[in-house]
């Protein structure tokens, strides 16, 4: 039977026994750390900021597609339309267009006719665009019939999916003083108004943010 002197000798620090037990305490915080770590990251709401800079037709889809699927994927999704990309809040985009001058990567084909006839790119030059008239808007008819026969949803519909999925649609102000804009001009479901300032401190703390 081991004496009260010799249980004494054995916790004391720096011994083996007070050693072995200090490990054990460090193994089993580490692995509670971990757990909930590990809990907390999946409790967490993933969230994506994107800024939206363009308002043509085309450069109009890759910030609702975005959007729409990261806030269908339970995603707390914020877009910041700055510059033209204001064209995409206003209440009538009717009127957006698709310019094919300075963009030689556009593939211009034809959304009628034989298989073999829609499979043609078009690359015309940007020299030749700009003497043909009124080639903007026979690209931009052309442009919404390839969306319509393969089935692509509209411009509207995807920004009616943002909305109804809960995206904080956010106008920059300044670019609203810039371009002499008011807000009666936009849709009424524009959360805010602000600034860089109050925009990027979401964008820092986001876990994916994107430019377009």
């Amino acid at each position: 039977m081991a004496t009260h002197f010799e249980t004494a000798n054995e916790l004391a620090p720096g011994s083996a026994l007070d050693r072995a037990i200090s490990e054990r305490i460090d193994m089993l915080f580490e692995r509670k750390l971990e757990a909930k770590l590990a809990e907390i990251k999946a409790a967490k709401t993933p969230s994506m900021t994107i800024i939206a800079t363009k308002g043509t037709l085309d450069w109009a889809y890759p910030p609702f597609i975005l959007a729409s699927t990261g806030a269908a994927l339970g995603w707390d999704v914020s877009i910041f339309f700055t510059f033209y990309g204001l064209e995409l809040l206003k209440k009538d985009l009717r009127k957006m267009k698709v310019s094919p001058l300075g963009n030689p990567a556009m593939p211009m084909k034809m959304p009628m006719g034989p298989a073999w006839f829609k499979s043609i790119q078009w690359n015309i030059p940007n020299a030749v665009q700009s003497i043909i008239p009124a080639y903007e808007h026979f690209a931009t008819k052309m442009m919404k019939k390839t969306i319509k026969s393969k089935g692509v949803a509209g411009i509207q519909e995807l920004r009616d999916l943002c909305v109804e999925a809960g995206v904080n649609l956010i106008a920059c102000q300044m670019t609203v003083d810039l371009f002499g804009y008011h807000h009666k001009q936009f849709i009424p479901e524009v959360k805010e108004y602000v600034g860089a300032a109050s925009f990027l401190p979401m964008a820092r703390d986001a876990d994916v943010s994107l430019f377009i």
